[in-house]
């Protein structure tokens, strides 16, 4: 028989499910759900959509191979972090989930940077009050909907709630306590200056583990459900793109991620807790090593704000056809550059008023232009992410490039170019649901070694910079670079001329 490894990732609009071998991917599957934005800001979604989806893809996957139901050695379960979901006494979800994204909780971040001492508190958590940690937005639950405070169990995040239903053990993987900005990253304990401003009994946060390590089986109750076999072993998991890096091969200090999701990550990989101010920090899933943590509000939901809002064309070819027309356009887009903040941005500037903004454009520009300079836009965003790394004294040594825009080999070439470094890029990357099937199978004895990740990584294409179009780019860079700075003062004020201020924060993604 088969040894298997099932991988489950709770993502923004889909479940999905990969079923691994020794040596192959051997099944692939989604189910579809919502983000919910009931009031303006908000970001929420159903947890428990999450686990009928998650049901469905189980037994759409064990369906698909038969053997598989005794032949899964492990299950590993990723997510978007750290999302919040509140967990009443028997277990059942007392709201909808709190997602990453949420920007309700802008009154309670600001109180904080004033009340909390914010070096003290990066010194220990590694980041400074923001947008994505869970105190402000718990603290306006409290103020906001304080007929739930007092039934409040557990907190849990999204991955960490599908585990407690295939299991019934509560627990935390280890990365979202580290995002949470409630946990000292080096002593590995809970900050009880930050949980006495809760109010909440330190208990509601569950025992913190490690991502490999194993929580419980899977109980009888969830193998009826889902068709898997009682007792098989339910890892810990890992966050969304902690596992997409494990899913990119990369285990290695100097070895950097660019994903061209709707979002931008770029993840470097360390051997130290070193974090940096201008950026994200988390734990690698491989042991001994450590990731810091880019994140643009905006990439490939810029690429889709161009062609829905302004071309309106939903053609299955449009991308192929606007990178041809645009191959045509010389680097630098003729003068034409775009600052790609439409979402506000977060690292390196940590800036929620930050603007997009087309700089140059004549009315010698066409389509294929502004094209390109948004493409152009999202890797100058990159390099910028880069250049704070140099700053740390760290040399990439190794790029790879994955998600949705890693299919294009005009957008692959302009990173090279930008960034002046070769690329590697992977097409057809599954993302993180490889990464954490691949952890559990790791933890079961499937995979002896780390490297044995890259067995997986057969479909790429490497891509060198052309030195003509890399000193255009340094020019254009230079621009881009000094255009945020002298508008700067002005972005808050424009903010000001109309009533959807906060729109631009709401999806500040992760």
């Amino acid at each position: 028989m088969s040894s298997y490894a099932l991988g489950i990732d709770i993502g923004t609009t889909a479940v999905k499910a990969i079923l691994l071998s020794e040596d192959r991917i051997v099944y692939q599957t989604s189910a579809a759900h919502d983000l919910l934005s009931p009031r303006h800001g908000w970001a929420e979604e159903d947890a428990g959509r999450w686990w009928s989806n998650a049901v469905r893809v189980v037994r759409e996957t064990l369906a698909a191979v038969p053997d598989a139901k005794d032949g899964i050695r492990a299950i590993g379960v990723s997510g978007m972090v750290p999302a919040i979901v509140l967990l009443d006494d028997r277990g059942e979800p007392l709201r909808n989930s709190i997602q990453q994204n949420d920007a309700r909780a802008t009154e309670q971040i600001e109180r904080l940077k004033r009340e909390l001492d914010q070096e003290k508190l990066f010194a220990a958590t590694g980041g400074f009050t923001n947008q994505q940690h869970v105190l402000p937005r718990l603290l306006w639950l409290r103020e906001h909907e304080p007929e739930l405070w007092p039934r409040i169990a557990t907190v849990l995040g999204s991955y960490d709630y599908i585990n407690y239903k295939l299991t019934g053990v509560r627990a935390l993987e280890i990365n979202w306590a580290v995002e949470s900005g409630l946990f000292d990253i080096r002593r590995r304990e809970w900050l009880g200056e930050q949980l006495a401003m809760l109010g909440l009994p330190q208990a509601v946060f569950p025992a913190v583990k490690e991502s490999a390590e194993v929580i419980g089986g899977v109980s009888a109750e969830a193998a009826a459900m889902t068709g898997l076999k009682a007792g098989t072993p339910v890892i810990a998991g890992s966050a969304d793109h902690i596992a997409s890096t494990l899913a990119a091969g990369i285990l290695d200090q100097g070895e950097l991620l660019i994903k061209f999701g709707g979002a931008g990550d770029i993840l470097y990989c360390l051997n130290e807790i070193r974090p940096a101010p201008e950026l994200f920090f988390d734990y690698h899933v491989y042991p001994g090593k450590y990731l810091l943590n880019g994140c643009m509000a905006s990439s490939g939901s810029l690429v889709k704000w161009y062609s829905n809002e302004l071309l309106q064309d939903e053609s299955p070819d449009l991308f192929a056809r606007l990178d041809r027309a645009a191959e045509r356009v010389p680097p630098g887009s003729d003068g034409l550059i775009v600052l790609p903040y439409f979402l506000g941005e977060k690292t390196p500037i940590f800036d929620p008023e930050a603007r997009g903004v087309l700089f140059g454009m004549s009315l010698a520009h066409k389509r294929e232009h502004l094209f390109r300079a948004i493409l152009e836009s999202v890797i100058y965003g990159f390099r910028h992410h880069i250049e704070v790394i140099h700053g740390l004294g760290y040399e990439p040594k190794r790029i790879l490039a994955t998600n949705g825009g890693a299919k294009s080999k005009f957008w692959c070439q302009i990173a090279a170019d930008v960034l002046n470094a070769d690329i590697r890029s992977y097409p057809s990357h599954p993302g993180s649901a490889l990464g954490v099937a691949f952890l559990a199978g790791k933890s079961a004895g499937v995979y002896e070694r780390w490297e044995q990740i890259r067995h997986f990584l057969t479909d790429y294409r490497d891509f060198r910079p052309d030195p003509e179009r890399a000193a255009v780019y340094d020019k254009a860079y230079a621009i881009y670079r000094s255009l945020y700075t002298q508008l700067k003062p002005l972005f808050a004020s424009v903010g000001q001329l109309y009533d959807g201020k906060a729109t631009h924060r709401e999806e500040l993604t992760r």
